[in-house]
């Protein structure tokens, strides 16, 4: 039987470092906190989303996740161009088929001659596919049987934001969150960076496949010019920060290092399929590269990677992301000696984020007692649903309206900084409001037929307070009393 404080550990380890607790859940943690948590973390990645295929038959997806083929392979071989290729996620539709229905789509659209009707019938393969990612996404938050290894995914997936901001960007972000990031939450930083960085949709969301090198034969020739957006946002968001030491000029370098890492085309002289990664060296920026004082030769499509790797590798990084792990996990301003704990995990695993993971689950500070992070609208929704032991069936009702509502849409970051998990960002009085408004209608719809006082020890555990115990048993009905329980400062926060 847990004792006491195994019990309190237990609510800790599923509503802190989980999204929330299913009936019986905070039970089986308590046995050994830290050992469900540990049982979690796995080489393989998170899990994988599972929803609908698409409605006709497409061509088949790329073979799984593989390395870059390396520089100067075999005797006097000359150097190929990098490969990237991503796995498919169970039978949501890989990059490749949601670059095909874009594809026909547009076909569609040149066809109907501006035919209001033809253009709305086109369109609705794209927003399908989009709802069906959406819905088997929160159902997977909802029910899965391994919340922490979620909660890990789903932050690594903010951390690397790519956002449904246009119409082919809408079927992207789902693929590009199964395929890139998924697989790669548990394995080395650098993999992570680098199937971030190349994939179609982190590519197409920061125009990256229209950046051209001025001094490139597409570039001689006038065609278009240098994008500096994932080169700028790789260094300020995803790796050393913005206090890190570099100038406008590595900015520019980096960005010219990147020209060449491009998507695929529906053309017959690709030597990739459509929607897949492609390096194109026509369009790359001949010359060596400096950035952050290292100087890289120019390997063409090599050069970028090498970039990623120092930058993966740098201390800065290590810092600021055990800081940003440990702000989303503990506290919006964590204890310095966790931050110091999980960089020292990351230097000596040589960023290895399995490592990281399991220092963060065995840090005292990250044990605390006392809830000090405020759930953003996605975790109260993820939460709500699991204390319901229930999961939501229709996309628009259930998930993208009310989290639109509550200004967190889903694939919807306005910035490539994605969302906050600040509690100033999310606590306003009018968003509490809203909050209570969702609460009471979704009480209405899913209440479990669980009795109030019993729901609400199963939903918290040993952090739930007397006073909320004796609201919610004072409810006047079940759907009172569950508004009452997810409305509770102890449910609001983790």
């Amino acid at each position: 039987m847990a004792r006491d404080s195994d019990r309190l550990r237990g609510a800790i380890a599923v509503t802190r470092f989980g999204l929330g607790a299913r009936p019986g859940e905070i039970e089986a943690a308590s046995n050994d906190p830290q050992g469900w948590l540990r049982a979690q973390i796995r080489r393989e990645g998170a899990d994988q989303p599972v929803g609908a295929p698409l409605p006709q038959p497409t061509a088949k997806a790329p073979a799984a996740m593989g390395a870059m083929t390396a520089p100067g392979e075999g005797a006097n071989a000359p150097t190929p161009p990098p490969q990237l290729s991503f796995a498919a996620g169970q039978s949501l539709p890989s990059m490749r088929e949601a670059y095909g229905v874009f594809a026909s789509y547009q076909d569609q659209k040149k066809a109907d001659k501006g035919d209001p009707l033809a253009r709305r019938d086109a369109v609705a393969p794209l927003y399908q596919m989009a709802g069906e990612e959406i819905l088997a996404r929160a159902r997977l938050a909802a029910g899965t049987g391994a919340p922490f290894r979620e909660r890990w995914a789903l932050f690594w997936a903010n951390h690397f934001t790519v956002s449904a901001k246009s119409l082919p960007m809408t079927v992207a972000t789902g693929p590009f969150e199964r395929e890139a990031i998924r697989p790669n939450v548990f394995g080395r930083f650098e993999d992570l960076l680098v199937a971030s960085t190349g994939h179609p949709g982190m590519l197409l969301y920061l125009d990256q496949a229209q950046s051209i090198g001025p001094n490139s034969p597409a570039g001689v020739r006038g065609r278009g010019g240098l994008n500096e957006n994932l080169g700028r946002e790789i260094l300020e968001l995803h790796t050393v920060g913005a206090d890190a030491g570099y100038t406008q000029a590595d900015v520019t370098e980096f960005a010219r290092a990147l020209t060449g890492w491009s998507i695929g085309r529906d053309n017959a002289r690709e030597s990739a399929a459509p929607g897949t990664f492609i390096f194109r060296p026509q369009v790359h920026e001949p010359g060596a590269r400096t950035v952050m004082g290292k100087t890289y030769s120019d390997d063409q499509g090599f050069q970028a990677l090498a970039i990623l790797k120092t930058l993966a590798a740098h201390p800065k990084t290590a810092a600021r992301l055990s800081h940003k792990i440990a702000a989303h996990f503990v506290a919006d301003d964590p204890p310095p000696a966790l931050v110091a704990h999980l960089t020292q995990a990351w230097v000596t695993s040589r960023g290895d984020l399995g490592q990281v993971a399991a220092a963060l689950i065995e840090a005292p500070e990250a044990w605390a007692p006392r809830p000090a992070k405020f759930k953003t609208p996605y975790e109260f929704m993820a939460s709500m649903y699991r204390a319901a032991d229930t999961l939501p069936v229709d996309p628009a009702k259930e998930v993208v309206q009310p989290l639109k509502a509550l200004g967190q849409a889903p694939f919807g970051a306005a910035q490539p900084n994605g969302w906050s998990d600040v509690a100033a960002d999310w606590a306003a009085p009018d968003a509490i409001v809203k909050r209570l408004t969702w609460a009471q209608a979704f009480a209405a719809a899913h209440v479990p037929q669980t009795e109030p006082k019993v729901l609400a020890a199963s939903a918290l555990g040993e952090r739930l307070t007397p006073k909320t115990a004796t609201a919610v048993a004072r409810a006047e009905s079940r759907p009172e009393a569950f508004a009452i329980l997810v409305m509770s400062p102890e449910f609001q926060r983790r």
